[in-house]
């Protein structure tokens, strides 16, 4: 099998799931192309709410993304024909008293918006799993931030390790808030969960940034909690001092066994009158820091077979990870 393109069996495992496509803001008044698990896909917005389809006019090919929205209907700029929120043909500007073919109809896909963001499950069955829970996002308590995604030359499954990975602080980390002098990873627990699992991590790694880490106690030890939602899904949860929540969300959008990108929503309830600017500059340094280096792996995508590559004690995360994307069925890569 080719590392570049999923099997059969890989990718009717990984499109059951659901996955972030586009940003709520971005579906607006023109339709949006977009490329999920290979496949090529066009997101609109009318008046019944957002719907996402196969990039492809059944009549010949075009790609609608390419094409325009007028008064309610998308319309391929090829030659014209009309589809209405469900998909259907309903006008055929060349012949418009013919009957049109039942088969003039788009390939629909389930969609919610979350989160500030739409998802879509491109499988047979989308109710067997639901969008991940985020419950802070809704929470008046909380002020929420969306960051610009992230595009990546690997797969969603490295980007997640990455994410999941308390090891990198003190050597990728450094700019933003990790401490070169304190790279020790004390001992920490990993549990299944219904959805995945659940690692809770104590430290005394701030998570403040630079040049403002002296407003911690120099004792305080800070609590990192993992959660991860299969396959391409996880949540972080810091406390601060004083009691104050930081919530991340980091969903992958997997493009490809070697391309992702990752939408990350994000929630606090402190500060909640500080300008957005430093939150959004903060976070954006520290996801250029993890994308220059989970694009420089090799392989670009996570190897499933245990003897691929040697795991220490820092990895528990990842070494569960792996393991609980071989018992989906996964086997080559993720």
């Amino acid at each position: 099998m080719s590392v570049s393109s999923y099997g059969p069996e890989e990718w009717q495992i990984l499109s059951q799931f659901w996955y972030p496509v586009a940003f709520a803001h971005q579906v607006q008044d023109h339709p949006l192309g977009v490329r999920l698990l290979e496949r090529d896909l066009v997101v609109w917005r009318t008046a019944a709410g957002v719907q996402v389809a196969e990039d492809r006019c059944p009549h010949r090919g075009y790609r609608l993304s390419h094409g325009r929205l007028h008064q309610e209907l998308l319309i391929c700029p090829y030659h014209g024909f009309h589809y209405d929120f469900q998909g259907r043909c309903v006008l055929v500007p060349s012949d418009p008293t013919a009957t049109i073919p039942t088969r003039l109809c788009l390939k629909t896909y389930p969609t919610q918006e979350a989160y500030g963001l739409v998802w879509t499950c491109l499988g047979l069955n989308p109710d067997t799993h639901k969008v991940p829970p985020f419950p802070e996002w809704g929470d008046p308590e909380y002020v929420q931030f969306l960051p610009a995604g992230v595009e990546l030359a690997v797969s969603a499954g490295r980007q997640m390790e990455g994410f999941l990975d308390v090891a990198h602080f003190a050597w990728v980390h450094t700019q933003t808030f990790g401490d070169a002098n304190n790279p020790l990873v004390p001992a920490y627990g990993v549990e299944t969960t219904p959805l995945g699992l659940r690692a809770d991590y104590w430290s005394t790694v701030s998570n403040f940034p630079q040049g403002l880490q002296h407003l911690g106690p120099p004792d305080y030890l800070w609590r990192r909690e993992f959660e991860v939602f299969l396959p391409y899904t996880a949540r972080l949860t810091v406390t601060f001092p004083g009691g104050g929540r930081l919530c991340i969300l980091n969903a992958m959008s997997p493009v490809s066994p070697t391309r992702s990108r990752l939408f990350c929503p994000i929630c606090r309830n402190f500060d909640r009158d500080a300008p957005p600017e430093p939150t959004y500059a903060f976070n954006a340094q520290v996801f250029a820091e993890d994308k220059a280096m989970v694009e420089a792996q090799v392989p670009a995508y996570v190897p499933l077979d245990p003897r691929a590559e040697v795991p220490v004690g820092a990895d528990r995360t990842s070494v569960a990870y792996r393991q609980a994307l071989r018992q989906l069925g996964l086997q080559v890569h993720a």
